[in-house]
């Protein structure tokens, strides 16, 4: 049995987990798992789908492996628990071309382009930080501006009109921690 799953990082991405919906029934998968979540996240469509297939009969299809790997260590971890119930793993769209595990090649390259996809977020992330420390020293990135400092005006103001922590949090859209910090920087009990 051909077993999917389909990965999409957030909810806004409607179309992404179509298509790979789209593609894995074209292949031929009667059963689907699919999930909008990021992969850092806990995926209880990976663990559905995991848990489903069963054996040397089954084999777990994903359209790219970046939807189902975060790194090589989970890719590996993944395609272990996979084996030992002898099962498949196949990646439609794998550079151009379909490949599965069920062959020694196709495990070899699968594990190989695993550690160059990681090896190329980690480059990402590395140019990424050099990028906004560079910026930084330029004066051209400040970050994120607080969110609850800015409204810091109007949480003494709903204070002064008598409304509580939960209320003053709830109308700024911040949280009660965050009401009383301000509060307490202010001087307000």
């Amino acid at each position: 049995m051909l077993v999917g799953y389909a990965r999409v990082s957030t909810v806004d991405q409607v179309a992404g987990l179509e298509a790979q919906e789209r593609d894995l029934r074209a292949t031929g998968c009667t059963k689907l798992f699919t999930e909008r979540v990021s992969s850092v996240a806990q995926r209880e469509g990976l663990a559905g789908a995991l848990d489903y297939v069963r054996d040397e009969a089954d084999t777990l299809v994903v359209t790219r492996l970046d939807r189902l790997a975060r790194s090589t260590a989970d890719l590996l971890g993944i395609i272990a628990t996979l084996e030992r119930k002898g099962v498949a793993l196949r990646i439609l769209d794998f550079g151009g071309q379909a490949v599965d595990t069920k062959s020694p090649s196709g495990r070899l390259i699968v594990t190989m382009f695993g550690a160059v996809a990681q090896f190329e977020r980690e480059l990402l992330l590395v140019r990424q930080r050099e990028g906004i420390v560079k910026a930084k020293a330029d004066g051209k990135y400040q970050g994120r501006q607080p969110t609850a400092r800015r409204k810091a005006p109007l949480v003494r103001e709903l204070h002064a009109a008598g409304f509580c922590a939960s209320e003053i949090a709830a109308k700024c859209a911040i949280g009660r921690s965050s009401v009383y910090r301000l509060l307490a920087e202010a001087g307000a009990s």
